[in-house]
């Protein structure tokens, strides 16, 4: 995994994090499971799954800006 440390902080998913935050991934809207690393994003302030922050991670640079934007899929 290539996360920069500073653009995210991993926490431990639990009920009592559940109640104040919600149970889904800001990205992908995947529910998050009790004993389930989630990651907040710092940036966008935010709760991610693991794969959602890895991707991220990917397309930041050393300051945490996203410096490569996601292609989405395009008719042309």
């Amino acid at each position: 995994m290539t996360m920069n440390g500073v653009c995210f902080v991993e926490q431990i998913g639990n009920a009592e994090l559940f109640e104040r935050v919600g149970h889904y991934c800001a990205e992908c809207y995947r529910e998050f499971a009790e004993g389930e690393p989630i990651y907040y994003d710092m940036q966008e302030f935010r709760y991610l799954c693991r794969e959602c922050a890895d991707r991220l991670s990917q397309r930041m640079n050393e300051r945490c800006e996203v410096v490569e934007e996601e292609r989405a899929a395009t008719l042309f």
